[in-house]
């Protein structure tokens, strides 16, 4: 909500500078979102009067104007304003003037000039030169009653400043200039000037049948008749201009009335043309199919949702919210029905958001506005509108005041006791009291209790806590203590053997992997498919009808997001996401971070599509696959080594997926997208993914001294035939397994040899299904250099376990 700091203060003027004022609106929940000054820094601008405006000499679209601005001399000033004629007021700048900076920043300086051979001795101003406004059209025309002379500053009221309030839901009684003002009187004790609603005389009997036939959406309804009016009659500019500070445009005289009472007390209205109105008007849910064209140009279609207000042949207006364009007041209107209303919150609430729009009407309907206040309100309205538009013949009828289910307030109870166990300071009974007085609450008291009834503007006091509120506000945050707390504070101590988060997150990162943050609501058809999940956790109520379930795995949401970046053009995206899942666990009880019957672990998976490395000159362009990812993992878990085994997984490859296992206990995932998802999401390449437990992640191994090697160590090479089936892990676990006295410190695999098979397997050459795996093995001795035979007994070992566990052979 916006409104400029000089309307507020005609309703209550506080001993407080600006910055005071929107202080104290901040801390007592008014939070003041901006505050900018009207107009930009300029100077030496004054009223003046153009006297005479004769052609140029010398150019065609320029005038040579004599100009009083209350000095001695007329001036001569040279314009090319079209409007520039006789008669009119305008800013003059005199000679010396600063107009407002420019692209720059530097201010303007007017000095006397020579335009086309005449001397020209200040500037007359446009308001967008002023920078009041985008109009470019002419000068800026000021009232005639303008003073001569007098500082334009002072005449338009520019030293003042927009207040810009971001209210919550709960305020609606703030949503005016003068429920703002109402609050400040009750924070800061100055006096509050309450406005005035004199009825205004009525000069004839005509009425226009009204009929509320549903209660449940209108409780109370009024209106006048209004005949015999001026409907171009201009806006007065006072009003204008406080139009536009509210940030309102001007759009004919009684629109702009019925707008400016909306923005002084919160009371939005509507106004009829009289002579378009068939018959009388029925207040009433809508019916299916009924259409409206409304006073923006959409066209909407109601239901029995929704609220309207109907003649009898049409619906005219859509409860609330915006008026029809059937009604609606022309240049050629003479007679109106003005009409105020109170219109249910619930009935109005998220109505306008059907139709794709939202009105500054429904705004504080939806929230709740005054219902005691209609008839007064109308009486404000009509006196404007006589003010404004009214004629010798003009005529007021009576106000129509149809009260058919007004809302009735319940006390609330608050307890002195309760109010300080929640603020968290002493409070005594009189200090809750005065709060809840200085805020115009009627009030009675009993021992420890005040009890409140709410005043009918305030739809927010409904509980003890809403009192409890209102006492913490009036008290002022900023004075609640600085309790510190009780418990000793000691730091928490990393545990050398795990990592932190950050560090798992900056090691991803280091391998190439961006990270992404996703919602841990998903679509329930991932959580079949991808997680082969037939019974995820529902949402009671979930924000869209496609995150309806909690996710127990991270694949989705990154599959989604490669998707995303890949239907953009994306050549290589390699993400992953550090995040929680949610798993149903019936052993799980409940302490103070976790949930009965859900287990909640943290997991860190990563997905890749498209080449392994970047753009390159050094190696040839190669797409990513199952064993440069398998490296990532190797990488991320390092120093630990994990091993890996043939698996299944709902959303990977059946042939090309593995299980990560880290001292024989499994943490995870690693592998190709299954061939059928990779249909469904319309993928041109596989991706690679993996899923870790992010527990198994950070643990990490203390690194432990050891002395380098005083002796030489010793390489040898062996060659064995194994069967095809026999994995690199089964191959190094025999190797380990050989008793060698301690002298075996390194082993690994260098090749991989398939010959191709023998037409006789007796020959003794190779079959189909075997291959030859070469290790080189490294050994040395921390007592002495190793002799021959200690070398021969080390590899004789080793070659015995492998016959042993893998029925290997040496290769001849």
């Amino acid at each position: 909500m916006q409104f400029p700091e000089s309307w507020l203060r005609e309703f209550c003027n506080p001993p407080l500078s600006t910055e005071q004022l929107a202080e104290t609106l901040t801390m007592a929940g008014l939070e003041v979102e901006e505050l900018k000054p009207v107009a930009p820094p300029f100077s030496n601008i004054v009223v003046g009067e153009i006297k005479e405006a004769v052609q140029h000499p010398n150019a065609d679209r320029l005038r040579v104007c004599k100009v009083d601005v209350g000095q001695a001399e007329w001036l001569d000033i040279v314009c090319g304003a079209p409007n520039a004629r006789v008669g009119i007021k305008v800013p003059c700048a005199l000679v010396g003037a600063e107009l407002p900076p420019g692209a720059d920043g530097e201010p303007f300086v007017i000095k006397i000039g020579k335009l086309r051979g005449v001397e020209s001795q200040g500037m007359l101003c446009s308001a967008r030169e002023l920078k009041l406004s985008d109009d470019h059209g002419g000068l800026l025309e000021l009232d005639s009653d303008a003073p001569l002379g007098q500082n334009i500053r002072e005449c338009l009221n520019l030293d003042d400043t927009l207040f810009t309030l971001k209210l919550t839901p709960n305020l609606a009684h703030c949503l005016s200039v003068y429920g703002v003002a109402r609050e400040v009187a009750a924070l800061t004790g100055a006096p509050l000037k309450a406005p005035s609603f004199p009825a205004v005389k009525v000069g004839s009997a005509d009425r226009l049948l009204v009929k509320v036939s549903a209660p449940d959406l209108c409780g109370r309804f009024s209106g006048r008749i209004v005949r015999h009016l001026n409907t171009r009659a201009s806006t007065p500019q006072w009003m204008v201009d406080r139009l536009a500070r509210c940030g309102q445009r001007s759009v004919t005289a009684l629109v702009d009335i019925s707008n400016y009472v909306m923005f002084e007390l919160g009371r939005p209205s509507h106004i009829f043309d009289l002579d378009k109105i068939e018959g009388g008007l029925e207040v009433r849910w809508g019916q299916p199919g009924e259409q409206l064209k409304l006073l923006n140009g959409n066209t909407v279609t109601v239901d029995d949702k929704v609220g309207v207000i109907a003649d009898d042949r049409q619906v005219e207006s859509l409860a609330g919210i915006m008026g029809g364009d059937a009604t609606a007041v022309s240049d050629d209107t003479q007679h109106v029905y003005v009409e105020a209303a109170f219109w249910w919150p619930k009935a109005i609430a998220g109505r306008s958001r059907r139709f794709n729009f939202s009105t500054d009407a429904g705004h504080r309907f939806e929230r709740g506005a005054d219902p005691s206040q209609t008839v007064e309100h109308i009486e404000r309205i009509s006196q404007l509108i006589i003010d404004i538009c009214g004629t010798a013949n003009t005529a007021c009828g009576p106000i129509d005041d149809l009260q058919v289910n007004m809302p009735v307030a319940a006390p609330v109870s608050l307890r002195v006791a309760r109010a300080v166990k929640v603020i968290g300071m002493p409070l005594t009974q009189a200090q809750c009291v005065d709060a809840l007085t200085r805020l115009g609450l009627a009030l009675t008291q009993s021992e420890g209790i005040v009890t409140v009834v709410p005043p009918s503007y305030r739809f927010d006091l409904q509980i003890e806590e809403d009192l409890i509120e209102e006492v913490a506000r009036m008290v002022g945050y900023n004075n609640l203590p600085h309790t510190p707390p009780q418990a000793p504070i000691t730091a928490k101590i990393c545990v050398e053997a795990q990592r932190s988060t950050f560090a798992v997150r900056r090691t991803i990162a280091a391998l190439g992997y961006q990270e992404t943050i996703n919602f841990s609501f998903v679509e329930a058809r991932w959580e079949h498919e991808l997680s082969g999940n037939p019974s995820p956790i529902k949402l009671l109520n979930p924000i869209a009808s496609q995150m309806s379930v909690m996710r127990s795995s991270l694949l989705g949401s990154l599959l989604q997001v490669l998707k995303f970046n890949l239907d953009r053009k994306a050549q290589r995206v390699r993400v992953f996401e550090l995040g929680r899942v949610f798993l149903r666990d019936a052993d799980v009880k409940n302490t103070d971070t976790t949930v009965d019957g859900f287990d909640q672990p943290m997991r860190v998976a990563g997905m890749v599509c498209g080449s392994a490395d970047a753009l390159q000159w050094g190696r040839q362009e190669q797409g990513a696959d199952f064993f440069d990812v398998k490296g990532d993992v190797e990488a991320l878990l390092a120093p630990c080594k994990p091993t890996f085994e043939p698996a299944e997984h709902p959303a990977m490859h059946p042939g090309r997926c593995a299980r990560v296992l880290h001292k024989g206990m499994a943490i995870g995932f690693v592998g190709e997208l299954h061939p059928r998802w990779r249909q469904a999401y319309d993928l041109a390449t596989a991706p690679v993914m993996f899923e870790l437990e992010l527990d198994a992640v950070q643990r990490r191994e203390v690194p432990i001294y050891k002395p380098v090697a005083k002796h030489q160590a010793v390489e040898r090479d062996l060659a064995v035939m194994v069967m095809e089936s026999v994995s690199h892990d089964a191959l190094m676990a025999a190797v380990w397994a050989a008793p060698t006295a301690g002298l075996l410190r390194d082993a690994t695999l260098f090749d991989i040899y398939r010959p191709k098979p023998a037409q006789d397997p007796a020959a003794g050459v190779v079959s189909s299904h075997e291959k030859s795996m070469a290790l080189r093995l490294t050994l040395n001795s921390d007592d002495a250099t190793l002799t021959e035979a200690q070398i021969d007994t080390a590899v004789q070992a080793v070659l015995c376990s492998l016959a042993d566990q893998l029925g290997a052979r040496q290769r001849a």
